[in-house]
């Protein structure tokens, strides 16, 4: 944005460049970026199908008919084609966009919460505190992210909610390692020096001065996982360690439907079509995300 102001001598306008808002640079920038808006417009929109799903299936995701199983893909009433119990696919498809959708983001979420307070005390302490905090953080890093999803999910029982606590526990070591790393980095800059000096508390400076840096590296990052997340939980419901059935949810659609891949192979395609979609979707909107949150770009 610009103004002007008379110069008396020159008697012309000289521009003053007024900076804009951070955050509506953000914006201004990702609107620029076509692949994250394409990327964000599918997240909505699928956003917007799991919350209207009463409203957009053409049918009941649960009541099924084994005179309509397998059906192919644009059977006259069934667009999508039945399942193996005669469950219209599109209706399951629309519906498993619920659970598929929460059991991805609601883990990241609550482990951004967790992370970003144990990484940001962690950097911000140091000392004594911190290598106790990161150590037992790497011991559950150490561990490759399938493997302790499922061993904990095993260990927990499976179901909806344990699936959901294993998930938050697989996420929360690596957040709060990049909460640690860029708290550790802010925690000597001058201004936090200067704070340090002019008698603010640990809390204020924390608040004031190291939340508004660190927060956006760490949700940039989180929001990374969620594609992620949305892959494991669904590998989780494939194994059977997470949503139950009859409930539609699309890892879970891709087991129970593993058995007609030769019978009717695109039909038992269609819940891991809609897994890599939205899962690719959530990486291109996080890489655009993250160059636009970029201020050097």
């Amino acid at each position: 944005m610009a103004v002007g102001i008379m110069d008396s001598k020159a008697a012309t306008v000289v521009p003053i460049q007024v900076s804009e808002g951070y955050w509506r640079g953000v914006a201004r920038r990702l609107g620029r970026d076509p692949v994250a808006m394409v990327a964000l417009a599918i997240i909505v929109g699928l956003v917007l199908m799991a919350i209207f799903a009463p409203y957009l299936a053409p049918a009941d995701p649960i009541k099924g008919s084994m005179l309509r199983r397998l059906r192919p893909v644009g059977t006259p009433g069934f667009p999508l084609g039945a399942d193996e119990l005669g469950r219209d696919m599109l209706s399951r498809l629309i519906f498993g966009a619920r659970l598929s959708l929460f059991m991805g983001v609601t883990p990241v979420l609550m482990a951004f919460a967790i992370g970003s307070a144990l990484g940001i005390f962690a950097g911000y302490v140091g000392g004594a505190l911190n290598t106790a905090i990161m150590r037992t953080i790497d011991v559950f890093y150490a561990f490759p992210s399938v493997l302790l999803a499922v061993a904990l999910s095993g260990a927990l029982g499976a179901g909806l909610t344990n699936a959901l606590v294993s998930l938050t526990i697989v996420f929360i070591p690596p957040i709060t390692r990049v909460a640690e790393s860029v708290t550790t980095q802010i925690r000597n800059r001058d201004y936090v020096e200067a704070a340090r000096a002019s008698g603010a508390g640990g809390f204020t400076i924390v608040r004031v001065h190291v939340l508004g840096n660190v927060l956006s590296p760490i949700f940039v990052y989180s929001t990374s996982l969620i594609s992620v997340s949305m892959i494991l939980a669904s590998g989780l419901s494939f194994l059977g360690l997470g949503v139950r059935p009859p409930e539609p949810e699309w890892g879970l659609m891709l087991n129970t439907l593993r058995t007609a891949i030769y019978v009717n192979p695109l039909v038992a395609a269609l819940p891991g079509m809609m897994i890599f979609i939205t899962s690719i979707s959530f990486n291109l909107f996080s890489d655009g995300l993250r160059t636009a949150m970029d201020v050097r770009t």
